[in-house]
């Protein structure tokens, strides 16, 4: 039964899924797509979510005791995607001490003074934990790569930024997410494809909703207006990035129920691949418990 359950999750997700940047576009892949599911099929959508939630929080239960592996979500998305609310509605049920979530914002001079992946190296989930990155090491093939000029401020030395600097920074990330994975932590990176349209939708109900404001920035605008060099860095960063052990999941996120049921079964198909199980108690361990149970029973 569990094996059945396992195989109709990675069959949902396997559209989505991105295991290889050859041939990839990003124009092939339509925000607004929801596999089939229309607007009347949100209630079963949301209590498909909510028990892969539950489910979740099973497995990280599993994970935490069994602390054999670890994962890392990452997750990349234009302004008004849905990074945060995802993140806050995937990771509802769980146990808040077998996970860490960190978001990358602007860096700072201490750490534009180390290599790039060096701020991101120091949040590594350990084993038995869940790590969410909120934005990550990829800002630096993505922001830095649409506004070049901040290349300035890594006082990166003049002959090392050859023609080929780029793709020097896509083999890095590659070496290390293999690195991490062969040391037990896996990896599944998540790019919210939102349209310009509903973006802006989003921004106008931001400014409209005072509740919202504190959301909005002026500088969310400013970057709206590099949006086709945006998707052309991120059409770039999934097809060289893109590998079998640290895929890439193009989540049309249009749809914020859409996007949080394609998020959880994907966590949840990860989680499946390690084969979790609660430690087995050795014999002498066993022998201790029920010498302990006799010592409270007598009492």
């Amino acid at each position: 039964m569990e094996k059945m359950k396992a195989k109709r999750v990675h069959e949902f997700i396997d559209p989505y899924l991105v295991e290889t940047g050859e041939d990839f576009r990003l124009k092939d892949h339509d925000p607004a797509d929801t596999h089939g599911l229309k607007s009347e099929d949100k209630p079963e959508a949301k209590k498909f979510t909510d028990e892969g939630v539950a489910l979740l929080r099973e497995m990280q239960d599993k994970l935490y005791a069994q602390s054999n592996w670890g994962l890392l979500l990452i997750f990349q998305a234009m302004d008004a995607a849905g990074k945060d609310s995802t993140i806050k509605h995937v990771m509802s049920g769980v146990n808040p001490q077998g996970v860490e979530v960190f978001a990358f914002k602007e860096p700072s001079s201490e750490e534009l003074a180390h290599d790039f992946l060096w701020r991101t190296n120091r949040c590594m989930p350990p084993r038995g934990k869940i790590g969410i990155f909120n934005r990550s090491y990829y800002e630096e093939v993505l922001v830095v790569r649409v506004h070049p000029e901040k290349l300035e401020k890594e006082k990166i030395p003049e002959e090392l930024r050859e023609e080929h600097f780029w793709k020097h920074r896509y083999e890095d990330i590659n070496a290390f997410e293999k690195y991490l994975t062969r040391n037990g932590i896996a990896i599944r990176k998540f790019f919210l494809n939102v349209s310009r349209k509903e973006q802006k939708r989003r921004f106008l109900e931001r400014l409209d909703n005072p509740e919202k404001n504190w959301k909005f920035s002026a500088a969310d605008v400013a970057e709206r207006k590099c949006w086709d060099e945006y998707q052309s860095a991120y059409e770039k960063m999934i097809r060289n990035t893109a590998s079998e052990h640290a895929p890439w999941v193009v989540v049309p996120a249009d749809n914020k129920w859409f996007s949080r049921l394609l998020v959880v079964a994907t966590v949840v198909d990860a989680l499946w691949e390690m084969k979790l199980e609660y430690p087995k108690v050795s014999e002498e361990k066993r022998a201790a418990l029920l010498a302990a149970r006799k010592q409270l029973e007598n009492e």
